[in-house]
């Protein structure tokens, strides 16, 4: 079996490729962690360290922001991701959305990709008010479904909904590591692939 020989263009394929996207992770902090209810949050933090772990994997870049931390409201960025994200800067904002703060959004166009895989807390707030706003600005957005959460199950699956009708492009973990690696035959990443296939629960060892 043969694949497709020259493979797709990866700057220009329609679909996500390491390449063309960019992963971005709006405020994983204390207190917006310990205010979710629409999944557990052990789940929740093991799902985006796992989503950090594929951008490290395939070379992505990250954006990372934060609200309220320089002005003492608010806690940094859980351990966790901070440790998957070394070098990585972040940005903090003011702003609940942060396609409204000047730093985050420059730090967006700088990557000059136009597909962003994109992760945060609040799903109806701080995920779906960014996500509107690229999307209008010309960008193929991808909420990661299954590292999100919203103050209830209701509010999460309305955000997810709303984002949705608006042209939103959901994914789930799996997914997104199936269509970075997309063939068997691309060896360098081919080892981190099944590592977070088997810990995302996709691939069970029998």
């Amino acid at each position: 079996m043969t694949s497709i020989q020259p493979i797709r263009d990866p700057k220009t394929d329609h679909l996500l490729t390491p390449q063309n996207s960019l992963l971005t992770i709006i405020d994983y902090q204390p207190t917006q962690i310990h205010s979710i209810n629409s999944m557990r949050t052990n789940r929740l933090v093991e799902n985006i360290v796992l989503v950090a772990k594929i951008a490290n994997a395939f070379g992505l870049p990250v954006v990372l922001s934060t609200v309220n931390v320089e002005n003492g409201r608010n806690k940094d960025t859980i351990e966790p991701i901070k440790e998957q994200l070394q070098g990585v800067p972040s940005y903090d904002r003011t702003a609940i959305n942060a396609w409204e703060d000047a730093q985050y959004l420059a730090a967006v166009k700088e990557t000059g990709r136009k597909k962003l895989i994109i992760c945060a807390l609040w799903t109806e707030v701080c995920l779906t008010l960014p996500t509107l706003d690229a999307i209008k600005d010309g960008y193929d957005v991808y909420p990661v479904v299954d590292a999100v959460g919203g103050t209830s199950y209701l509010a999460h699956k309305t955000g997810l909904r709303r984002m949705e009708q608006a042209g939103a492009k959901l994914v789930t973990i799996p997914q997104i590591l199936c269509e970075l690696q997309r063939d068997w035959n691309r060896n360098a990443t081919g080892p981190a692939y099944l590592d977070l296939m088997f810990a995302s629960g996709a691939f069970v060892k029998l």
